[in-house]
């Protein structure tokens, strides 16, 4: 799989919600593109990822 350009080992099964967390990411300060399509924070623990996907992942970063 491909996050953010980077190749990744993806374990069969395995929910975008889980990826994220091992990943070190906060599912809540992210926004997340997979195959092309913006995947909704709704549905983090329901898509399961696959060894051909490619994941965008963009951080929210507060301040002034």
């Amino acid at each position: 799989m491909k996050v953010n350009g980077q190749e990744e080992t993806v374990f069969v099964g395995m929910v975008l919600l889980d990826f994220l967390k091992q990943a070190g990411y906060n599912p809540e300060r992210i926004a997340v593109e997979r195959n092309g399509s913006i995947v909704s924070k709704n549905d983090y623990d329901k898509t399961v990822l696959q060894q051909d996907d490619t994941l965008e992942i963009v951080q929210f970063v507060g301040g002034g």
